[in-house]
């Protein structure tokens, strides 16, 4: 008889809709809070994992408050408060540089139609870049006092995302599941995507191409090599 593969499971959650979600204001890494259809759909994305039978041995978050309390509703709801969490600026939305704060209109009044758009077809493409001294920047941020500046972004394309990622995800994330536990991810949509390109292998058009609903979890199971067996959206309804 074949030896049975070793499988087990990873979820990734987009944080409920934030304020400049709801707003179409670009985000980034500003600090928005949860609107209350984003409360609403953490509760919901709660009552799903719970029904589906889920717990977990560790969560990620990244250190905004969509996301993190996107992830406290979460644990509050489901009885997980004992389960390990760790929240990390690598798992911060995409910096959306000089963007952050503007809506699309007004943005490209200022910087130019192709320069905005551009950051959302292209997979190279860098949004205009925050000057250092602007208060939007994190290395003016108290938050983010302990890191070297040189690592913290101006703003940045999908490329520089999933670089920043990467180390994250290898040296962190990865060993906790190679170990077979059930880990969270509460993230931003962007970010997100950069980890499904490594999940799953794709190339930067198919990433350009994914989509990612705020409060719905994602679902992944993973083989001993962590290779996908396959995916899916946890019911809606």
């Amino acid at each position: 008889m074949p030896q049975q593969q070793k499988t087990t499971q990873l979820v990734l959650l987009r944080h409920g809709q934030s304020i400049w979600n709801r707003d179409k204001i670009f985000t980034g890494w500003s600090d928005a809070a949860l609107s209350p259809k984003g409360k609403q759909e953490a509760e919901h994305a709660a009552q799903l994992l719970k029904q589906a039978g889920f717990t977990f041995d560790k969560c990620f978050s990244s250190t905004l408050q969509r996301s993190t309390d996107t992830l406290q509703t979460i644990i509050s709801m489901m009885a997980l408060d004992k389960v390990p969490i760790q929240e990390h600026w690598c798992l911060n939305e995409r910096h959306y540089g000089a963007l952050e704060g503007m809506r699309r209109w007004p943005a490209i009044k200022k910087f130019g139609i192709w320069p905005v758009l551009s950051t959302q077809l292209q997979f190279d493409a860098a949004p205009p870049y925050l000057d250092s001294d602007d208060p939007r920047s994190p290395g003016n941020q108290a938050r983010y006092a302990v890191i070297d500046k040189t690592n913290l972004p101006l703003g940045e394309s999908m490329k520089q995302t999933h670089a920043r990622l990467l180390p994250y995800w290898q040296k962190t994330i990865r060993p906790e599941i190679q170990q077979g536990k059930c880990v969270l991810i509460v993230s931003h949509k962007n970010l997100l995507r950069t980890l499904m390109m490594e999940l799953d292998n794709l190339s930067p058009k198919q990433v350009m191409k994914l989509s990612m609903k705020t409060g719905r979890p994602l679902v992944y199971e993973l083989d001993y090599a962590l290779k996908p067996i396959r995916h899916y959206y946890l019911d809606v309804s």
